[in-house]
């Protein structure tokens, strides 16, 4: 957690596998940071994971990078059922399962419209299931909005980073085109 002045307490809870600030999930044990920022109601990013979820696997594989996403809520503002935060605290739930990186996936090829109402929490309990989360806490986090505050925070320390769209990515701090090109370079400069 930062210590600083001016820093922001994350809300509790946070998922498991969070970063030390709580803003995202890490997923690997690479030696280089790749942050993604990303929303779940995006269609640019759903783009992005689709285009880049071969690289960004095999990265994690291969133990050359921590990918870190980071949930946020920016296009709650067009949904008049705040997806962007409900999506990114069922992901919350679901990295308590340990299948965060696999619901993330699910999530983007089962987006629904931009603008509209986006999926039914008993949608997002399903989701789940598809990618083999049958704990009843999975369900039970999404129902009780155990981490609706979650996606909020994850924002508010994005923008305060001068996050202003998504997808956003960054190679060790350093911001990088959101395509499996330009950051597959960036983590082979960091390595070489």
């Amino acid at each position: 957690m930062d210590a600083h002045p001016g820093s922001v307490t994350p809300p509790v809870p946070v998922p498991r596998g969070s970063t030390p600030s709580g803003d995202g999930v890490v997923v690997g044990t690479g030696q280089v940071d790749v942050d993604v920022y990303i929303d779940f109601q995006c269609p640019f990013c759903k783009q992005f994971e689709l285009m880049s979820r071969p690289t960004l696997d095999r990265l994690v594989a291969e133990r050359a990078i921590r990918l870190i996403y980071h949930p946020m809520n920016f296009l709650d503002a067009v949904s008049d059922t705040a997806y962007s935060t409900r999506a990114g605290a069922a992901s919350a739930a679901a990295a308590d399962a340990g299948r965060f990186a696999e619901y993330t996936h699910t999530l983007f090829v089962n987006q629904p419209p931009e603008g509209g109402p986006g999926l039914s929490d008993g949608q997002l309990v399903e989701l789940g299931r598809l990618v083999g989360i049958t704990e009843p806490t999975f369900a039970e986090a999404i129902r009780t909005g155990r981490y609706l505050p979650w996606p909020p925070y994850v924002t508010e320390r994005a923008i305060a980073r001068g996050v202003a769209g998504t997808p956003s990515v960054f190679a060790n701090g350093v911001p990088v085109a959101a395509r499996p090109g330009p950051i597959l370079a960036a983590v082979d400069a960091v390595l070489a």
